[in-house]
């Protein structure tokens, strides 16, 4: 190190981190994890008979995480699995163990605040562990919070639950700002729409039966991957009639690019989707040499919009989606394509659905994923709402906690009286899956009956519609 950067920097020091939190990665690494477990809860404290062994140890979905001396020696461990034969984003911690020697020196809650970040990177939307009393204190230190006594082993336990905001998070991102940046726009006669409409994903022009939707893409995306981008600009928009309840008529687009190139392909995409709906750019705005940029809006008839907050309480909420395709590459967890690869006619047939189903209210799922849009919906009902997890349609190369906080090509949320009859829709799945609650927010409800908040109040803070 020259001494002008030692000057700025320090002196450069050399040392070993005590130990290292990392997946268990062989036979053995897995031995030594299972020697420690048995020198704990079986010999140690007597919890188990012979071996603490069980069903979870052979379940393939378990990992185990492990903290490792720079040695390599085994210090603790704590293994992490799903609590449902069917994966649905709900996992449990167990058998922490640490080293009688090592149990001074932070190794336990390291691997409890792995396990955490493990399973939220996974996709996890409920995570629980069952801990013994004397551990309380620990876990509650590091967030978790004690949902009532339990017995194991003959030994008293607490079940506790690590809280996971992937949702709420995702809401304050992308909506939570609407009603502060809005409110100068509300003020005007029929401003933010009509009575009813507000903060629909369409709005009725005044004085005829046209509804009016419009969505822009991020820069980024347009720049990255533009013929994609002009894609998703007409599905959005056309997403957003088909949950009105409207048959679209045109779009009209506003396109920036830096270079021809650039500009060319975004039409590109554009101009297939235009061509897979059968909806035309009747005109719009084209320019070159500036910064990324792309917006349209797109012009559809009903003589009957379907409102977002048109539920009641007691509604039946159902997801229509389509669940082929998959993760769009370079966007895995975020876009879900299904729809880059129908034909026009499934397209068709599945933009009709809303119209022929005529729900009370209906709402397409939009980047703030399936549990913000519901919220959305709930919200502009003057509701709640509760989403019962194990009935939500999902595909299967998708997670949960992705599937509900990915933009998922076509899906409609819709709520109306229950036990009534959904239309076909084309080659998409409906399912009820919820209800429409007295209850402010949105809550995940599970296989066990626990309920745990997904949103906990209004999504946009513009009220009812």
């Amino acid at each position: 190190m020259s001494t002008e950067l030692s000057i700025l920097t320090g002196a450069p020091t050399v040392g070993a981190a005590p130990f290292l939190v990392r997946p268990a990665e062989s036979a053995a690494d897995l031995a030594a994890y299972h020697r420690l477990r048995r020198e704990s809860f079986v010999v140690e404290q007597g919890l188990f008979s012979g071996t603490d062994r069980d069903g979870v140890d052979d379940d393939p979905r378990a990992v185990v995480l492990l903290a490792t001396a720079p040695d390599g020696t085994v210090l603790g461990g704590v293994r992490v699995a799903p609590c449902t034969d069917v994966d649905l984003g709900w996992w449990s911690g167990s058998r922490l163990v640490v080293a009688r020697e090592k149990r001074s020196r932070a190794v336990g809650p390291a691997l409890i605040r792995a396990a955490c970040a493990h399973v939220e990177t996974a996709g996890v939307v409920r995570f629980d562990a069952t801990v013994q009393s004397r551990h309380v204190p620990m876990f509650t230190a590091l967030g978790w919070t004690a949902t009532g006594p339990t017995v194991l082993a003959g030994a008293p336990h607490e079940t506790m639950r690590w809280t996971i905001d992937t949702v709420a998070r995702l809401v304050r991102s992308t909506k939570a700002v609407l009603a502060g940046v809005l409110a100068p726009l509300a003020t005007a006669p029929l401003g933010l729409g009509a009575s009813g409409f507000r903060g629909d994903d369409g709005v009725p022009v005044p004085g005829s039966d046209i509804i009016a939707a419009c969505d822009a893409i991020v820069p980024s995306m347009v720049e990255r991957d533009p013929e994609w981008a002009g894609w998703c600009a007409a599905l959005v928009n056309l997403n957003d009639l088909s949950a009105m309840g409207a048959t679209p008529v045109g779009m009209l687009d506003a396109v920036g690019a830096p270079t021809t190139s650039l500009l060319t392909r975004v039409i590109r995409g554009l101009a297939r989707a235009s061509d897979a709906w059968g909806v035309p750019v009747l005109g719009g705005h084209t320019q070159v040499g500036v910064p990324a940029a792309l917006s349209v809006t797109a012009l559809g008839r009903t003589s009957s919009p379907v409102r977002a907050g048109g539920g009641e309480v007691g509604d039946e909420l159902s997801l229509t989606a389509d669940l082929g395709g998959g993760w769009r590459p370079g966007y895995h967890g975020l876009q879900w394509d299904s729809t880059s690869a129908r034909s026009g006619s499934d397209l068709r047939e599945m933009g009709s659905f809303v119209p022929r189903a005529a729900p009370r209210a209906a709402k397409d799922v939009s980047m703030a994923g399936l549990a913000g849009t519901v919220g959305m919906l709930a919200e502009a009902s003057g509701t709640g709402a509760e989403i019962d997890v194990a009935r939500i349609p999902r595909p299967g190369g998708a997670d949960l906690g992705r599937w509900i906080t990915c933009f998922p090509g076509f899906a409609m949320i819709t709520a109306d009286r229950p036990g009534r009859r959904l239309p076909p829709a084309g080659p998409a799945t409906s399912a009820a899956c919820g209800r429409l609650t007295s209850e402010p927010g949105v809550t995940l409800r599970w296989p066990d009956g626990a309920t745990t908040s997904a949103v906990s109040a209004a999504v946009t803070g513009l009220g009812p519609a």
